[in-house]
């Protein structure tokens, strides 16, 4: 692979990742090469049990690499401190919440959590990062609802305005639509296009929602049985990657439109 450039954030060298027990080491996916570049919005798909999720967990250091690298900001991820990872890189799950009895403007504030003293009190630079995230999402009127009251989409954007005020240069995002209907998908996908624009952020997400992330996206990742291909949306379509992608007994992909249709 070529050596990385300076608005190179993440990048990822002969990956291999899985599952490794005593006896046996399973691999999902391996030779894995790719670079994400600063203020860059990716979209990571594939089928159904891929390992998209694998690839984004062993990406923040949660699931061990079998073997390759992953470089942030030009430094193993895993010689990284806790700490630091947590300055440089923020995540949103698609697990519950633990408590969703905090108000939107305290859950926001956790965000803040690797900046803060041991006791956690905020300073007037992280209250002001916070109304930052807040007004970013345009969710200040929902500063303080209890987040039970939420609607789905609306938690959503709060869980991204928390990313957001952890002020880190990267965030991933494991299946940010899910449970939303389609207008929302939308919503969510263009707001954190429209994120990348404004703050510079690399942002990377998992979505099944395929012709979405083709319209909106600068570059996406591709994983399929036998590789997994990063490039440009408009080239994936050029070299063919998304006729592939699925069986064609039930869903085709037209070059034309630049989208998946049911086949007669």
């Amino acid at each position: 692979m070529p050596k990385s450039n300076s608005n190179t954030i993440l990048q990822v060298q002969q990956l291999s990742i899985g599952y490794k027990t005593k006896k046996v080491e399973t691999v999902i996916a391996s030779a894995i090469n790719f670079e994400l570049q600063q203020g860059h919005l990716i979209g990571l798909v594939g089928a159904n049990g891929i390992g998209k999720s694998t690839l984004l967990r062993t990406l923040i250091g949660v699931q061990p690499t079998l073997s390759g690298t992953v470089e942030l900001n030009q430094q193993l991820l895993e010689t990284t401190s806790p700490v630091e990872l947590a300055k440089q890189l923020s995540i949103v799950l698609t697990e519950p919440l633990i408590s969703k009895n905090l108000s939107v403007f305290e859950l926001v504030s956790l965000g803040r959590h690797p900046y803060t003293n041991w006791i956690g009190n905020l300073s007037d630079n992280d209250l002001s990062i916070i109304n930052n995230a807040l007004q970013l999402v345009n969710i200040m009127d929902l500063k303080n609802r209890r987040c039970y009251e939420l609607s789905d989409g609306q938690l959503q954007k709060v869980m991204i305005a928390r990313a957001l005020a952890q002020d880190t240069a990267i965030i991933i995002l494991d299946e940010p639509t899910t449970h939303l209907d389609m207008y929302h998908k939308a919503y969510i996908l263009k707001l954190l296009q429209k994120l990348t624009k404004e703050t510079g952020k690399t942002i990377l997400f998992s979505s099944h929602e395929i012709d979405l992330a083709i319209q909106l996206c600068d570059t996406m990742i591709v994983m399929q049985q036998d590789h997994v291909v990063c490039e440009q949306p408009c080239n994936l379509i050029k070299n063919g990657v998304f006729e592939t992608l699925f069986p064609k007994d039930l869903i085709a992909f037209d070059n034309n439109t630049g989208s998946f249709k049911v086949t007669q």
